[in-house]
């Protein structure tokens, strides 16, 4: 037999709570052998009881639980199958037999016969597996959901196939009588998630697409399909002599007060698109198709997406769900926590608190998030904190108590088959439940159930607690009335404001409703609350008047002020985040104040950034919701715009450094655009076709190419195709010419990169460095490509292609393309042409591009573009001979120039040193203003930031370091380029 019935140890079963229930077991079991039992029953039940441990088992049954003793008793062969297969063996083998149709369609008998039969089976399996301890609390109720959807399934079919024969329903192929039928059942709450218990209900939502389904009865298609649900329900839950398969609840649908049972899918999305509540919203969090047709209940739930996952952060959803929960406990009497007449599920500290926590940080962060999304409780426990939402301990208490709340409820369930989760008061049946569960007595008991319901009640009262009570303790606060409070004035003036006037007037407009945001009461009376704290963060910025000013703006920019004084409420630390964003970044403040959405992103944790393959998985998933082109374009740009705004928040915050900051925002572009690529040539496609063996590949330069790219870089790219020579054109409904369909395909890329939505644009395009500039062909072949490389290209371009990075495009071609770009670059060279070609192009950038002033890291004297043409200069003069030394990154490149022995470690330790504080200082001043930096533009705060970037005491301190550095940095230039004139070819753009 199989370890699994005799694990070794009699020991792991529990010991008989019920001494006479266990003899009486005994008997009836010795009686299984006796009269005209065959000889395969009885020598299986005479060896099960004689070894130690198979008795162990059947005292464990016998003396615990009634309804595994019936079924045991009932069905010996399925417990000597069990002993010969395992637990996983005997449950696939239980599942396949149930999926095998019926021979007699219209026999409903013998269909609700073999799923009971089939229940008690997978009843007396499951048990015994968790029992045993061979199967966790996971594989119980997947085995449980497993089964629930199976049976379904199989009713579901056979009542389908009945319509049909008897001619009220024509079924597209009735030997599957499920596929496209248009009928189609969701599974939801725990078995929508994959968590049935022992005893559960299960919760359908039973719909019809009335379109598909082909109706030919002599009623309407809703009445056939209400009483086909009527007769699914009655086999799943009506009792027999052989028992009941599944209590069906049907309560779940839209507005089950007024609707039929079985519902059409237009009248459920109008229910939801205009009545759906947030309790619906997290319900939906579960569902998913179990029987019927699928494919239009896919398309079902993906219309209801957006209604679930709301895109914008919804933390008002907490206070519907918390109100639902307060009204369970005043329902059902688990306000306290306690042991004896405790309900584990619903009392405080229970199983649906657990799943409460779970859906509401769902609901608040999956529109943002699809990893969130998950349906089972657990997973979604691990996504949240994998996501950063929830802490380590958090997740590993949650999950640790829901485990073992769930394994209590299922020994409830399994001594009667009862659905209760309430402890009994009976001391008896206290014990009984303690021994079951496998503890020494009701004592151990007590102290398990404690401590798994304070854990979880602990950590769901973190998650509803109480906004903290206003405080005036800077003074008065008071901005009723018509006239200024003088000591309003005077509290405000301590505070920081200049001009204590302006204040009062702009925040007694917000009490007159004079914005959008502030006129409904409900808003105002929050905003009142918000007030003190508000002011506070405000004034602890570098300019709090301006900072007024720029949340003033923002709260102009918004439809509702309720959203955003939720938000506050529910977190008043994020008024401090908000405030250092609107005092000391402008640029960040301006994004904030003209898109105010982006407030999303400023409350998703982020103390790190996402790799590259994350965001690409990310994105992929949210374009699953594009349903036409224009929402793919919509979809990459609100994404990447949230990831940019995150990228500037590190920064402003100092929590990344300038390389990771570069990195990622050419990341974003890289994602952003192999996203955009393979969907602008599909939609290009549908008009024109494809052209057999052609192909298009993204080449990317400047600062994206380098992988440094900062928030206000553009997009230098070349478009590069190839196709065979025997290509003439496209296979479209309306055919092009090889070169005017890249041409235009080109033209559509760059559309989708740079065309304004109501998302903004994605990125600036600049197509100048393409071969022969702007008097070139918008998509370059890579036949031109290689020819105009190797007989006319400059040496400005060809310090441009030490930065080129193929970003997109097959496999083929990216190699092609970069082996054109290596083949130029370690072509030989005069290094005295070389050198005075880039001491003559910078020459000409100090005459025609001064820098603003110190901070204009990029022009300065010793600056970023001295940094560039020094490793460029080096790799160009030196590649021929040393190809290792070839690297888009300026601060690698230099690493490498050195490891070759090309360039002095000391001069490279100081040129890598002096370009990474820049770089940081530009990723700095990039995300705060959108213009060349003077010093004007430098504020207190932004001052302090700067230093900080740079790892110095001061704003001083760093200007000297700039200074001394810089000069260094500009002798090294002239030592290993040389100077030149500012002669120079005609400049399309600079290399840098």
């Amino acid at each position: 037999m199989h370890e699994f019935v005799f694990p070794g140890s009699g020991a792991r079963f529990p010991r008989p709570a019920d001494a006479d229930r266990c003899r009486l077991g005994r008997e009836r079991w010795h009686a299984l052998a006796e009269g005209g039992a065959s000889e395969t029953r009885r020598a299986f039940v005479t060896a099960f009881e004689a070894d130690p441990n198979g008795s162990a088992l059947l005292d464990a049954v016998f003396g615990n639980s009634p309804f595994l003793s019936g079924c045991l008793l009932r069905d010996p062969e399925g417990l000597a199958r069990l002993a010969t297969l395992g637990p996983d063996g005997a449950f696939e083998r239980l599942l396949d037999e149930l999926a095998v149709p019926a021979t007699d369609p219209a026999d409903t008998t013998g269909l609700m016969r073999r799923l009971r039969l089939a229940k008690r089976r997978a009843a007396t399996l499951i048990g015994l597996a968790d029992l045993t301890g061979t199967w966790g609390v996971e594989p119980v109720t997947d085995a449980l959901s497993r089964f629930a959807e199976q049976a379904v399934c199989l009713a579901v079919a056979q009542l389908l196939r009945q319509r049909h024969d008897r001619g009220d329903l024509v079924l597209p192929r009735p030997e599957q009588p499920e596929a496209e039928c248009g009928y189609f059942v969701l599974a939801m709450g725990k078995l929508g998630g994959g968590e049935l218990n022992y005893s559960s209900d299960i919760d359908l939502i039973v719909l019809y697409d009335a379109e598909k389904v082909v109706y030919t009865g002599k009623r309407s298609v809703g009445e056939c399909l209400v009483g086909l649900t009527r007769d699914l329900v009655r086999v799943m839950e009506e009792r027999t002599a052989d028992g009941y398969v599944f209590r069906t609840d049907l309560r779940l649908r839209p507005d089950p007060g007024s609707t039929a049972i079985a519902l059409s899918t237009e009248a459920a999305e109008i229910y939801y698109e205009t009545l759906g509540q947030n309790w619906e919203r997290a319900a939906m969090i579960k569902a998913r198709p179990i029987a019927g047709d699928r494919e239009v209940a896919r398309t079902f739930l993906a219309h209801l997406r957006p209604f679930v996952w709301r895109k914008h952060l919804d933390f008002d959803a907490i206070q519907d769900i918390h109100s639902m929960k307060r009204q369970i406990h005043a329902a059902k009497g688990g306000a306290v926590i306690g042991v004896a007449g405790h309900n584990i599920k619903l009392g405080r500290g229970g199983i649906r608190e657990i799943e409460f926590f779970v859906q509401t940080q769902q609901l608040i962060w999956g529109g943002r998030a699809p990893e969130l999304r998950s349906p089972a409780t657990c997973t979604a426990l691990a996504a949240l904190g994998e996501a950063q939402l929830v802490t380590p301990d958090v997740v590993t208490e949650l999950t640790g108590a829901y485990r073992a709340l769930r394994t209590l409820e299922h020994r409830l369930q399994m001594i009667d088959d009862e659905q209760t989760q309430t402890l009994p008061t009976d001391p008896v049946k206290l014990r009984h439940v303690a021994l079951f569960l496998g503890l020494a007595d009701t004592g151990a008991l007590t102290e398990h159930v404690l401590a798994c319901l304070t854990t979880v009640e602990s950590h769901y009262a973190h998650l509803f607690e109480d906004a903290p009570s206003l405080s005036t303790e800077e003074g008065n606060l008071v901005f009723t009335g018509g006239e200024d409070d003088p000591e309003t004035l005077a509290t405000l003036r301590a505070m920081g404001f200049s001009n204590p006037e302006a204040v009062m007037a702009t925040v007694r407009g917000w009490h007159h409703g004079r914005v959008r945001a502030t006129r409904s009461v409900r808003a105002r009376e929050r905003l009142t609350e918000l007030v003190p704290d508000l002011l506070r963060a405000l004034a602890r910025t570098a300019q709090p008047d301006v900072a007024l000013m720029r949340f003033d703006e923002f709260l102009a920019k918004l439809p509702t002020g309720m959203q955003i004084f939720g938000l506050f409420d529910h977190d008043r630390s994020l008024l401090d985040l908000v405030a250092e964003i609107l005092g000391d970044a402008p640029r960040l403040s301006e994004q904030l104040a003209r898109n105010p959405t982006l407030l999303d992103v400023v409350l998703m944790p982020c103390a790190t950034l996402p790799d590259r393959a994350t965001m690409a998985h990310t994105l992929d998933t949210l374009l699953e919701d594009a349903l036409v082109f224009e929402d793919t374009l919509i979809l990459v740009r609100r994404w990447a715009n949230d990831l940019k705004f995150r990228v500037g928040l590190l920064t402003l915050r100092c929590e990344v450094g300038a390389e990771r900051t570069g990195q990622g925002l050419s990341d974003i572009a890289d994602v952003a655009l192999s996203a955009l690529l393979p969907r602008v040539e599909e939609e290009f496609a549908h008009a024109h076709g494809h052209i057999d063996g052609g192909a298009l590949a993204i080449l990317a330069l400047g600062k994206l190419g380098s992988r440094e790219m900062t928030a206000t870089s553009d997009l230098d790219l070349i478009l590069i195709y190839d196709a065979p020579a025997e290509a003439e054109g496209s296979d479209g409904e309306r055919p092009l010419a090889t070169a005017v369909y890249f041409t235009r395909l080109t033209q559509r890329v760059v559309n989708a990169i740079a065309a304004l939505t109501s998302e903004g644009a994605l990125y600036e395009v600049d197509m100048r460095l393409r071969p022969s500039g702007n008097k070139g062909p918008l998509a370059t072949s890579l036949e031109a490509f290689r020819r105009y490389h190797s007989e006319a290209s400059w040496t400005w371009e060809h310090q441009a292609l030490t930065r080129a990075r193929v970003i997109a495009g097959p496999a083929p071609l990216r190699q092609a393309i970069e082996g054109v770009i290596r083949e130029t670059l370690t072509r030989p060279r005069d290094p005295q042409r070389l050198a005075h070609d880039v001491a003559s192009m910078r020459a000409r950038m100090d005459r025609d591009k001064p820098p603003a002033s110190l901070w204009d890291v990029k022009l300065a004297p010793g600056g970023l573009v001295d940094v560039d043409f020094i490793a460029q200069y080096l790799q160009l003069r030196h590649a021929a001979t040393h190809p290792q030394v070839l690297a888009g990154e300026t601060i690698t490149a230099l690493g490498r120039l050195a490891d070759a022995g090309l360039l002095d470690p000391g001069h490279a330790r100081l040129l890598q040193a002096h370009h990474r504080r820049n770089l940081a200082i530009q990723a700095t001043l990039r995300h705060s203003i959108d213009h060349a930096p003077r010093d004007s533009d430098l504020t207190p705060g932004l001052k302090a930031k700067l230093a900080r970037a740079s790892a110095c005491e001061s704003i001083e301190d760093l200007a000297s370091a700039l200074q001394s550095d810089g000069a260094r940095v500009r002798v090294l230039f002239h030592e290993i380029v040389g100077t030149a004139d500012a002669e120079a070819p005609a400049l399309q753009e600079d290399p840098s």
